[in-house]
């Protein structure tokens, strides 16, 4: 829901036409669609997080309407912020298959739900509309990362 390039990119298309696979990397967003990240918290120094642009307080308050939308979503389907992520994704073509990461067994059997949640077309389409109209503002990585990743 956060960085959609491979879907925008015409990745897809080629997926698709091949028959590949796909493992969205990070579909929780690192934590940010489960509702509980809010501009004042504040990570652990050791929290890799801090070091990506999506967690600086200015940009978790520039998105909390995105927030907002997921948790309204996850009332009206009696899921949870995160299965409703994983559910969109789950949801997009049958040959993406979502790995959040966890080291809890209680966030395991929690995305393990998301399986549950059906959207109805319409449904899908009040996603994809509010993702469109509510983009992500800021940078996957701050300039450190991707300098970096151009050596």
């Amino acid at each position: 829901m956060i960085y959609r390039e491979s879907e925008q990119n015409g990745v897809f298309d080629v997926l698709e036409k091949h028959r590949i696979g796909f493992v969205p990397y990070s579909p929780l967003g690192r934590g940010f669609l489960t509702g509980t990240i809010n501009p004042n918290e504040k990570l652990e120094d050791n929290d890799f997080r801090r070091n990506l642009p999506l967690f600086y307080p200015e940009n978790i308050r520039a998105h909390q309407k995105i927030i907002g939308f997921i948790q309204e979503m996850a009332r009206e389907k009696n899921a949870t912020p995160s299965q409703i992520a994983l559910a969109w994704v789950l949801a997009r073509r049958p040959w993406i298959v979502p790995i959040p990461g966890t080291t809890k067994l209680h966030r395991l059997e929690e995305n393990i739900g998301a399986c549950e949640v059906v959207f109805t077309d319409d449904e899908l389409a009040r996603i994809d509309g509010m993702l469109e109209a509510l983009p992500i503002q800021c940078s996957r990585y701050n300039n450190r990362f991707t300098d970096a990743t151009t050596d």
